[in-house]
């Protein structure tokens, strides 16, 4: 959504912040078209939809980077969430489920600190206790470059009785920006956690970037989605990007759909950076194809 927003629509979203909107009618707006169209496109292929919210880097530090303080932060959140509900309300397409999205306290490419478990658990504590006050059905932790701030947030969605899914990003050669192997991170967090989190995802990389470190292992059965770039380029490179790379969005489909034919345990299939609803429309399209 943010990239659409930036590079197609001209919204100015900085620190990469799309939750700002919510203080607009017009971007409120902006937002409802995103839910509805996935809520229609779900209903017209006969799919489940995962919305997420537009709360990714709605905590403490990014928020106060952007002049927010704690106690509008939390408005803004659960404001967003009520926003999903009512959408939802609005929609006789089910299931359909909302999302809390959650994300790093630093940079997910390049974080300079990395907190220990407890950190992290107390820091994103407080933006998962806002959500849990609400209508929310998952906690989703997104772009997450190493596991212990994972663990923090399986832990503190567990404290306050969410359910909650991790999904970690990686570079160009399929391993965490911190250099971990997916199979090394998902283990470290499972064995912390007693394997609470409802299950893994990969965000935020391209297909071709983690495709072949995929394989037929019990790790690799904790992996249920793939919410995938449609740019090959590198964290580096998309950081330092002035236009738009969408790529190929039926390829892309393909790409996704292949994966899903290899394990066919993965359920969820999403577009990340770079990609709209033309990426979305090809990848239900080849996920459907015999």
């Amino acid at each position: 959504m943010e990239t659409d927003l930036i590079f197609n629509h001209g919204v100015d979203l900085p620190g990469f912040a799309s939750y700002p909107l919510m203080k607009t009618a017009e971007g409120r707006e902006l937002l409802k078209g995103y839910l509805k169209d996935l809520i229609a496109l779900g209903k017209e292929t006969g799919v489940g939809v995962i919305l997420e919210s537009p709360t990714w880097v709605a905590n403490r530090d990014r928020g106060a980077a952007l002049g927010y303080a704690s106690s509008e932060l939390k408005k803004l959140n659960q404001d967003a969430i009520a926003m999903m509900a009512t959408v939802r309300s609005e929609s006789d397409h089910a299931p359909t489920v909302i999302s809390a999205n959650i994300g790093p306290r630093e940079d997910a490419y390049a974080p300079e600190a990395q907190m220990h478990s407890d950190e992290a658990e107390r820091y994103h504590s407080e933006q998962i206790s806002a959500l849990a006050e609400t209508d929310v059905d998952v906690i989703s932790g997104y772009t997450l470059a190493y596991p212990s701030e994972a663990i923090g947030m399986v832990r503190a969605a567990r404290r306050f009785g969410l359910p909650v899914v991790i999904s970690f990003t990686v570079e160009t050669d399929g391993r965490l920006p911190t250099g971990e192997s997916l199979e090394e991170a998902i283990s470290e967090v499972d064995a912390a956690t007693d394997s609470y989190a409802g299950y893994f995802m990969i965000n935020c990389a391209h297909p071709e970037h983690f495709s072949e470190v995929l394989e037929d292992a019990p790790w690799m059965q904790r992996v249920r989605g793939i919410i995938a770039n449609a740019s090959r380029c590198s964290h580096a490179e998309l950081d330092e990007a002035e236009e738009l790379d969408d790529g190929n969005p039926t390829e892309l489909g393909v790409q996704l759909s292949e994966i899903r034919r290899r394990f066919p345990h993965i359920k969820v299939l999403g577009g990340c950076c770079g990609t709209d609803m033309r990426h979305m429309k090809q990848i239900v399209a080849a996920s459907r194809t015999p």
